[in-house]
This record gives C-alpha cells, sequence and structure tokens, in this order.
C-alpha cells in the first residue's frame, strides 16, 4: 500500500518518530495507523449510526413505557378523587365551571413553565402566592 503525503508537519513527524523507534518511515506510519485505529474502535460511520439508532429505539421504547404508567396513574388519581368528593348542585354552575377551567389552564402554565425552566415544582409550589397555587380557591 502506497500513501501519499503533502503535509510537511506530517513527514517530519513520521521521520522523528522512525528515527527514535529505529524503523523505517513505512514502519513508523503503519504504528502510527495502529495506534490512531485502536483510539477508535468504531471506524465505520455506519455502526456508529447504527448504535445511535438503537440507543434511540431502546429511549423511545422506555419514554413510551414511563408515559403509559404516568396515564395510568393519573386515571386511578382522578377516579379516586372522584369517589371521594361528592357531586353538588353548583358543579353544573358555568360560573363554577369556568372558575374551575380557569384553574386548571393555569396549573397547566405553571407546570409548563416548571418544566422549561427545570424547576423542582415542590419548591414552587410552596413559594408560590395564594392566589396562584393549583390548591387555593378562585
Amino acid at each position: 500500500m502506497q500513501v501519499y503525503l503533502n503535509d510537511p508537519k506530517v513527514i517530519a513527524g513520521l521521520g522523528r518518530e522512525a528515527r527514535s523507534g529505529r524503523v523505517s518511515v513505512s514502519q513508523a506510519a503503519g504504528h502510527a495507523i495502529a495506534r490512531g485505529l485502536q483510539n477508535s474502535p468504531r471506524a465505520d460511520p455506519e455502526d456508529r449510526l447504527q448504535t445511535l439508532e438503537q440507543a434511540l429505539r431502546g429511549h423511545m421504547r422506555s419514554t413510551r413505557q414511563d408515559m403509559q404508567i404516568i396515564q395510568e396513574l393519573v386515571v386511578e388519581v382522578a377516579r379516586a378523587l372522584f369517589v371521594r368528593l361528592p357531586d353538588a348542585v353548583h358543579d353544573q354552575d358555568p360560573t363554577v365551571q369556568a372558575a374551575v377551567d380557569r384553574r386548571i389552564e393555569r396549573m397547566l402554565d405553571d407546570t409548563a413553565a416548571r418544566i422549561v425552566s427545570g424547576r423542582p415544582d415542590r419548591l414552587e409550589a410552596q413559594h408560590a402566592p395564594e392566589d396562584r397555587s393549583f390548591g387555593s380557591a378562585n
């Protein structure tokens, strides 16, 4: 195999390697190539792409499972809440419904803002003003 080098720094470096190892420049180049390949065991870009694709599939699978668990938990929490809270006549009042809808929208907005900012939700809930917290009556 013949390799042609144009970079004077590489040529000088190989010359130094050959002299210090008392080998030919060709052998020094072979050793340098072997060391470079050992540092990067997956030199094939297709292998790296396939590894990334497999990791992404695994992540998607675990995320899908997590979302299923969360969905089931939300349904169970709602079921427990509905079992313990009796229906009241004023529940059908449009003013009450609008207030509930407004509180839900505020809770969703606050939750999305915490997720985006990376703030922990417990600290935020402890320091939130009374009229902005999820549990406050508006």
